[in-house]
């Protein structure tokens, strides 16, 4: 469905997207993302209350998302943001049953996501030198710097205040950290490098040539609000491409690519858990990736029995 398409929400969305901000303190664009999944929802029911689907309705409503082309991952995401809606009813008694329990979403290929090597990332973030000291130029840089130093989630980003304990997060200049807003309200502190810090004070001495008022945003727009996640999405494809890297490139590579290359580094994969925010090991395990010859070096030099005698 597109954006376009999306119906007005109904009473029970708009309450239950009031509940998850006031009561789970879910951040704004994970609100965004529950939003069009919950308009999906209206859109196939048609007129039809929630507490009136059945199982059977909801199985249709995924063939149709399957069919429409949405992958299994995506469509998994929008059975979760279905299931805790009416979990949220039947705990206020406004319906008697999930119908969403017991339905999975259509299997999917696993998919390694792809990283950056480091030539490429030093390429891409050193793109915008020649580009001189614009505004936006000097916003631009320390987003994707700070992407790639400390392996944020996009809405993490988009999410940081300048005011040092804002509780969407902050950098913090003499500690040299970021502390961030994660998933399942999940607050975490992550090690800034030297260039993305310079990049930030760079950016800073020059956000106030912006109309920024009392927005409390980090990154802002020329118009002086908070950048949106598609906001920045559009600057990075602008950026990659005067780079001439020749190579597609989202925010969440910069994310891949950081794990990567501490992984390839350092070899602790507990380590790099705990710095992307990782409720369980196996995420990390799927989210990196390291060649056998890396993996055989670290075998060579760890195991006691490896190297012949």
């Amino acid at each position: 469905m597109n954006d376009d398409d999306a119906p007005p929400l109904p009473q029970w969305g708009e309450a239950y997207l009031v509940w998850l901000a006031t009561q789970r303190r879910v951040a704004a664009l994970t609100l965004d993302n529950y939003r069009r999944d919950l308009q999906r929802l209206a859109k196939f029911a048609d007129g039809r209350p929630p507490q009136t689907l059945e199982a059977a309705d909801i199985r249709g409503f995924v063939a149709r998302l399957h069919g429409g082309g949405l992958s299994g991952r995506s469509i998994a995401r929008v059975l979760s943001a279905w299931r805790g809606l009416y979990r949220w009813l039947v705990r206020n008694r406004e319906a008697s049953r999930n119908p969403v329990d017991g339905i999975r979403a259509p299997k999917s290929p696993t998919l390694l996501p792809k990283a950056l090597s480091p030539e490429q990332v030093t390429a891409l973030l050193d793109a915008g030198v020649e580009a001189g000291d614009s505004l936006l130029e000097a916003r631009d840089r320390a987003m994707f710097e700070l992407f790639y130093s400390s392996g944020l989630r996009l809405a993490e980003l988009a999410g940081l205040d300048t005011a040092s304990g804002s509780r969407n997060g902050w950098v913090d200049f003499v500690e040299g950290m970021v502390t961030v807003h994660g998933k399942r309200d999940r607050m975490r502190t992550v090690p800034v490098g030297e260039p993305a810090l310079a990049a930030l004070r760079a950016w800073l001495e020059v956000r106030g040539q912006l109309p920024v008022g009392d927005c409390p945003a980090l990154f802002v727009t020329r118009n002086g609000g908070r950048m949106s996640a598609g906001a920045v999405r559009g600057r990075l494809v602008r950026w990659v491409k005067r780079s001439g890297l020749g190579v597609h490139v989202h925010p969440h590579m910069f994310r891949h690519s950081f794990a990567s290359h501490l992984l390839q580094s350092s070899g602790d994969l507990r380590a790099v858990q705990e710095l992307l925010g990782h409720a369980s090991i196996r995420s990390t395990q799927v989210y990196t990736h390291l060649d056998f010859q890396h993996l055989a070096k670290v075998y060579d030099a760890a195991h006691p029995r490896a190297r012949k005698s």
